[in-house]
């Protein structure tokens, strides 16, 4: 297993949900650590976490991925200050709303988009020609099973996450020649903060997804990404799917109505 002392690693998203214990995990195993998410007061306490846990070196900034001139600059002065991740995590991503096409809404179409293809294209152009030059690291992008088919009402979620599954397959054509490793960890249902996001703040709507069977934590899928980024160099992990137990495909569940 490679260890991950000494290796900065970036991820995007990381206030909450998968990014978070992503986060915590490599601490864990001793990376040190650039966080960017949106939310700042949530970034300022997991990075008081991180830091009394570990002992970690932790940076964090605020950071819409949407926001490309904002990424531009970010990403520049990582750059300027030697800051090229060894692996770069594009956690951030979403679903906005749960509507027939005919019915959705504009707002939840750009959100999605812009968050889960453009703002993964923003961070990526910006940081892979570094690690190019340098010949070695790893992208590991957050993919879905909602990338390999589509459900119900799924339409544009599952649209931009089969456009970060076509993504990961092209930059890993792209970085042909180098050692650079591209990965995706595509997970089904996962108890996090996705469906209250999905609904539009309705806790009840959103705690009803999971009701009936015991779905993903937000630590289960740090454990892949791990186990993915840590693999000997000669080793990648180009597409890894994890499911619950009671998930059989992306929308059938073996669920206990009685519960």
């Amino acid at each position: 297993m490679k260890s991950l002392e000494g290796s900065w690693i970036l991820v995007t998203g990381a206030s909450a949900g998968i990014g978070e214990a992503c986060a915590h995990r490599f601490a864990e195993d001793g990376a040190s650590l650039i966080l960017w998410a949106r939310r700042l007061d949530r970034l300022q306490g997991l990075s008081a976490d991180l830091r009394e846990r570990y002992g970690t070196e932790v940076e964090i900034r605020q950071v819409d991925v949407r926001d490309r001139d904002l990424v531009v600059r970010e990403a520049a002065a990582l750059i300027a200050a030697g800051r090229v991740p060894d692996v770069i995590l594009n956690n951030a991503g979403l679903a906005s709303g749960f509507d027939a096409i005919h019915e959705g809404s504009y707002e939840d179409w750009d959100r999605m988009i812009d968050t889960n293809v453009k703002g993964l294209l923003n961070v990526t152009r910006e940081l892979l020609p570094h690690i190019v030059a340098r010949g070695t690291g790893h992208v590991v992008n957050i993919g879905s099973t909602a990338g390999h088919q589509v459900y119900p009402k799924g339409n544009v979620y599952n649209a931009s996450k089969f456009a970060v599954k076509a993504l990961t397959e092209g930059i890993n054509l792209d970085v042909a020649g180098t050692k650079v490793r591209v990965s995706s960890v595509d997970p089904g249902f996962v108890h996090t903060e996705f469906s209250r996001v999905r609904f539009h703040g309705d806790d009840e709507r959103a705690e009803g997804v999971y009701q009936g069977f015991d779905p993903l934590e937000a630590g289960d899928v740090a454990d892949c990404v791990h186990f993915v980024v840590t693999r000997p160099a000669h080793v990648n992990v180009f597409d890894m799917v994890l499911l619950p137990t009671a998930q059989r495909n992306v929308y059938v569940l073996d669920r206990d109505e009685s519960s």
